[in-house]
């Protein structure tokens, strides 16, 4: 019995390696991730589970019970099941399959309800496709080479926050609803985010000369990790293609002779 299940795994995962049934097997689990999404934002709906909450939940265990099949199949097939299972994906493999059957082992734990949202997370499965793969290892890569440069301006943006958050506090004080530093530095978060929900709102001139000012800095906040991360990016595809292209005699590929030196 098991040299022939040892056999049926090896005949499977020979099957499963073969690249296009890879795709075509992961664009099945995507297609159940995101109906399962959908399923779960339409019972949370109080109108479409009072009329559909039979039909729902039906969907829901059944998406569960093929949630589940796949994970045991990827740990039954895989050299090293416990690496994926100790892995990020795996984690959420498991995190989203196991409060249905926790809720299913102790219905008093009304909680379990909402911890079924753990389900969400099976969307991060979408950056283990296959064609997401290279472009989530250049993100991944840019925040790594850029990590120094983030870390800096994260603490230049705590400092910013905490400078206008207790400047605002001096010039507005409590009779204008800047009650503390920490409110302050709450009202700087939000401006210099550019959102304003308009809960608080400097009454003097200088407080509001200090909000604009506030705004084009954050502006200009916003800009700078979005252009370190496009240039690390945009530097990482680079580096690739110089060297897929190494040593390659296509004429998209060569590169202009260098001019020789003066005398």
């Amino acid at each position: 019995m098991i040299a022939l299940l040892a056999r049926l795994r090896g005949t499977v995962r020979r099957h499963a390696e073969r690249r296009a049934r890879v795709r075509r097997i992961e664009a099945g689990v995507l297609v159940l991730i995101v109906l399962s999404v959908l399923v779960l934002m339409a019972d949370s709906v109080p109108e479409v589970h009072r009329r559909h909450g039979p039909l729902l939940s039906v969907l829901e265990w059944t998406f569960t019970a093929l949630f589940t099949m796949e994970y045991l199949l990827r740990l039954w097939l895989l050299r090293r099941p416990w690496r994926y299972a100790r892995s990020f994906f795996g984690v959420v493999d498991l995190l989203s399959i196991l409060p249905v059957f926790l809720a299913l082992l102790m219905p008093g734990l009304h909680v379990l309800a909402d911890v079924r949202l753990l389900r969400l997370l099976r969307l991060f499965r979408i950056l283990q496709l296959p064609f997401y793969l290279e472009e989530t290892r250049h993100l991944r890569q840019a925040l790594v080479r850029a990590r120094r440069s983030i870390l800096v301006f994260i603490g230049v943006m705590g400092l910013l926050l905490v400078l206008l958050g207790t400047v605002m506090f001096l010039v507005e004080g409590p009779r204008n609803g800047f009650n503390s530093i920490p409110t302050g530095v709450y009202w700087a978060a939000v401006t210099m985010s550019t959102t304003g929900y308009g809960d608080l709102t400097p009454q003097t001139a200088l407080g509001r000369f200090i909000t604009g000012c506030a705004i084009l800095l954050g502006y200009g906040i916003i800009a700078f990790p979005t252009g370190l991360l496009g240039a690390e990016i945009f530097a990482g595809v680079l580096q690739d293609r110089d060297a897929t292209a190494t040593g390659c005699r296509c004429s998209c590929h060569r590169r202009p002779p260098t001019a020789p030196p003066d005398p």
